[in-house]
């Protein structure tokens, strides 16, 4: 997947109605007073373009608030099922949670973000920030560090160029000589490890789904509280567990 571009002559109230969206899926429920606010235009600007999602199903109003309408939902579910690997994951995922009793996701990248597409739950999940379809730093996590790993050193630079490597927590990569080390020793064992980076007290392990050309499709991961995953079980019997289940998958989607 490219990354976003600079568009030379962006269309603004394309911009300005996305821009609505965005505001409204990280805060909630919006009065147009609010959508103003945000927006720093005239009231009546911001009530034509509320209206106007509105009209299209995209907001529903209601209390004099406005919300993102279900009708996104169907949008998610047909750009999911365009992932070829989404239909095959879903009962390797499935066991997979149902064996750990840990939660398992299967993450792909776009425009060199990770985008959750599909989760389970074992016995003894915990909840984290992760939910399905949520955007996120690859190397803040296993799935998107072993999926980063995949990628062609070209464009691992370009991702990096594009978005640093914010924290998420003080055990989160922020420095591009530690990535890189980092990447080769991913390369070399074939999975990816979480010690705390995106959730303090949680650990995980990704693997990536890899093409023909051995480039990332997608990977899986198996999150847990680092007392649960620790010691062997995180480094020995996680992996050959994982990199099983992620051959079989690789396997599948070849002959398919």
């Amino acid at each position: 997947m490219s990354l976003p571009t600079t568009v030379d002559r962006p269309v603004e109230t394309v911009e300005r109605a996305i821009d609505i969206v965005e505001f409204l899926k990280g805060n909630g429920p919006a009065t147009i007073a609010e959508v103003t606010d945000h927006l720093g235009c005239a009231k009546s600007t911001a009530h034509r373009h509320l209206k106007t999602l509105e009209a299209n199903s995209l907001l529903i109003e209601e209390n004099d608030e406005y919300r993102l309408g279900i009708r996104f939902l169907d949008y998610g579910v047909v750009a999911r099922e365009r992932y070829t690997l989404y239909e095959e994951v879903k009962p390797n995922v499935d066991a997979l949670a149902n064996e750990t009793e840990e939660k398992i996701w299967c993450a792909v990248e776009e425009h060199g973000r990770s985008v959750h597409i599909y989760g389970a739950q074992g016995k003894r999940s915990v909840r984290t920030h992760a939910r399905l379809g949520n955007q996120n730093y690859l190397h803040q996590h296993a799935a998107g560090k072993a999926i980063l790993a995949y990628l062609p050193d070209e464009r691992i630079d370009a991702i990096v160029d594009r978005y640093g490597l914010p924290a998420r927590t003080q055990h989160t990569i922020t420095s591009e000589d530690e990535l890189w080390d980092e990447i080769e020793t991913i390369r070399e064992r074939g999975y990816a490890l979480n010690i705390e980076e995106s959730v303090e007290g949680l650990h995980a392990i990704g693997a990536p789904i890899k093409d023909e050309d051995g480039v990332a499709i997608g990977a899986i991961s198996i999150s847990g509280p680092a007392n649960r995953l620790e010691g062997s079980f995180l480094r020995d019997e996680l992996p050959a567990l994982l990199l099983g289940t992620v051959n079989e998958i690789t396997i599948n989607l070849a002959h398919a």
